[in-house]
């Protein structure tokens, strides 16, 4: 009879090699969650990795001072753009497991349609309130930004339509779908268009920045659209749609009330330094916790890949098993994290010289900004628990409160000790934030959400 190909190895080699087929084909939901997740991080890697490139670049084409100008709109575009779906990206890795789990078809259907176009719609009209808010405070808005910040208010409507298409594919497990298109192809294609108007001679400023930026979210975002459709058809049977828009609301209203602290919580930073100080230490700043931002990454992947699990477990009323596994979450997300953290800080500086000289000057920042990044990792994706089985209003109060110490010790510390004291602001935040989401979980859900304990608290 023959013998398995590893039974002729030393007994440890033919057991990790047999470990390491049993790994590979195992098919429980951790280990298919741990394999989304790691294809969500290696997309963010890849991002950032390319982030880190276009942006060193650009800083080197644009200067810091036009460099500086495109971060402080383009966080604009982010933070309004995020939450332009008014928290229908995240209502999606709710509604579509359900659907999917009590095989109401017809309500499926209609939301894949109606939250697309309900996004887009409402990002539209925000664009719209934008562009007119921006012509009002013309007057005492710097002009080097106005014409960029008319830009930004072009690419919002599509941004809504981004977020809608994102939750959805990531609720079918389709990571590349859902972060491919924004986060790779489009910073690739802005690093082209903006490398061949440096070759040739042409205006790299902020302006141009912005048009590229534009021009490029649309095509592949609309790209996007198209691959997304196919794809729903083969998973999705045809028949009749069933709008279900106030049930989704009341569901992704209180998402986007969270989701809107959170992201106050993550840009209310740099916006503040563009108020109290130069484009330039903007730039520094943002390079310094652009670096670091692939911590965060990990963080991401495992909310993404798990978040429609939570869901899941919930309603089919195992508590236990939702207990254990959102336990995992928590080791997947702060291990890998501390890991990346300390690689990135013992590299920081060559690495913040890439963007050039007085880059440098960021490297403090990043030490301080990892202690409340690192926190956060400590109890996981908690807030994406505490949404998923109600427990919004609580996670609300939570990243209003931080929003709130984050913004005064800006106000506090920025025109003080500068960007560093914008880190230490910021690192105190999600450290106050972490507490809080640990303190709700344990009390509100019987839940120890963190790293050195786990599961169902006592």
């Amino acid at each position: 009879m023959a013998l398995p190909m590893h039974a002729s190895l030393p007994r440890p080699l033919g057991g990790v090699i047999a470990r390491i087929k049993a790994i590979l084909a195992e098919r429980s939901d951790s280990r298919l969650a741990q394999l989304v997740a790691g294809k969500v991080f290696l997309v963010r890697v890849a991002s950032a990795v390319l982030a880190l490139g276009s942006q060193v670049l650009l800083a080197r084409w644009m200067g810091s001072f036009e460099f500086g100008i495109y971060i402080y709109v383009w966080t604009w575009v982010l933070m309004i753009g995020a939450l332009s779906d008014v928290g229908l990206s995240s209502a999606a890795r709710r509604f579509i497991p359900e659907y999917i789990e009590l095989k109401a078809f017809d309500r499926l259907r209609g939301f894949l349609s109606g939250s697309r176009w309900l996004a887009f719609g409402i990002a539209t009209a925000i664009g719209v309130v934008g562009a007119i808010g921006v012509t009002l405070l013309a007057p005492w808005i710097d002009h080097f930004a106005v014409v960029p910040l008319y830009l930004a208010c072009i690419i919002i409507p599509i941004y809504g339509l981004v977020q809608a298409q994102a939750g959805i594919a990531q609720s079918y497990d389709w990571s590349n779908l859902a972060l491919m298109p924004f986060f790779i192809w489009r910073q690739l294609i802005i690093t082209v268009l903006m490398g061949a108007a440096y070759l040739s001679g042409a205006p790299t400023d902020a302006v141009t920045a912005m048009i590229v930026a534009v021009i490029t979210t649309w095509a592949v975002t609309v790209g996007q659209l198209f691959v997304l459709n196919r794809r729903l058809k083969d998973k999705v049977p045809a028949g009749p749609k069933r709008y279900e828009v106030k049930t989704w609301f009341a569901t992704s209203i209180p998402i986007f009330v969270v989701e809107g602290f959170y992201l106050l919580l993550t840009y209310v930073d740099i916006l503040a330094i563009e108020h109290y100080r130069s484009p330039d230490e903007v730039a520094v700043y943002y390079a310094g916790a652009r670096l670091l931002a692939i911590v965060a990454f990990v963080y991401f992947a495992i909310a993404g890949a798990t978040t429609h699990k939570f869901t899941q477990y919930h309603v089919a009323g195992d508590k236990t098993r939702l207990a254990l596994f959102f336990a995992e979450t928590i080791r997947w997300t702060f291990w890998p994290s501390l890991a990346i953290c300390a690689l990135i800080l013992a590299f920081g500086r060559p690495l913040l010289g890439l963007f050039g000289a007085n880059f440098e000057s960021g490297y403090a920042v990043m030490f301080i900004l990892s202690v409340g990044m690192l926190a956060r990792a400590a109890v996981g994706p908690a807030e994406r628990l505490l949404n998923m089985l109600g427990e919004r209003k609580q996670c609300a109060a939570i990243y209003a409160g931080a929003f709130a110490i984050n913004l005064v010790l800006c106000v506090i510390l920025i025109p003080r000790i500068g960007i560093e004291g914008a880190g230490v602001a910021t690192s105190s935040a999600l450290v106050a934030e972490s507490i809080m989401l640990y303190i709700v979980a344990k009390r509100r859900l019987g839940f120890h959400l963190f790293i050195m304990g786990g599961g169902q608290g006592g």
